[in-house]
């Protein structure tokens, strides 16, 4: 009888791990079109400061406020969210124009929303932006 309640143990031990890594992968799983915030965008407007701060034909990455904000030409601007649309982690850096996702490795061209690199295909959602009293103001009614 031991012989066999040992058995049963082993087979009860491997379905539970197998749950568990089905959970694992289905949490980093690549359907994902937003991520793991429940809204990767603003939803009321958020000041991001001078204007000035973004360089014409530059970038700037605003993480706390998960945005990133592309100033094209002078007095124009386009603003992305910041948080990959793979797994939800927010972009750590840019480089040139492109935004690095440090969770699975994936690119985005910040100046378009593009995704380069996956395992993310989807691309960041662009948020409304605009100057107001000479300073930014991405989200809702921006």
């Amino acid at each position: 009888m031991s012989g066999r309640s040992t058995a049963r143990r082993t087979v009860l031990k491997g379905a539970a791990l197998a749950g568990a890594a089905g959970l694992g992968v289905a949490a980093c799983s690549t359907e994902s079109k937003v991520g793991h915030a429940q809204v990767p965008t603003p939803t009321a407007p958020v000041d991001l400061g001078a204007a000035e701060e973004v360089p014409v034909g530059g970038v700037r990455l605003y993480r706390e406020q998960r945005l990133v904000v592309h100033c094209p030409a002078e007095g124009r601007y386009r603003a992305f969210s910041a948080q990959c649309t793979h797994a939800g982690c927010v972009l750590d850096k840019v480089e040139g124009t492109e935004g690095n996702c440090p969770c699975h490795g994936s690119r985005f061209d910040v100046t378009t929303g593009t995704a380069l690199r996956g395992p993310a295909t989807v691309p960041l959602p662009e948020v409304p932006v605009r100057v107001r009293d000479g300073k930014l103001v991405a989200g809702p009614e921006a």
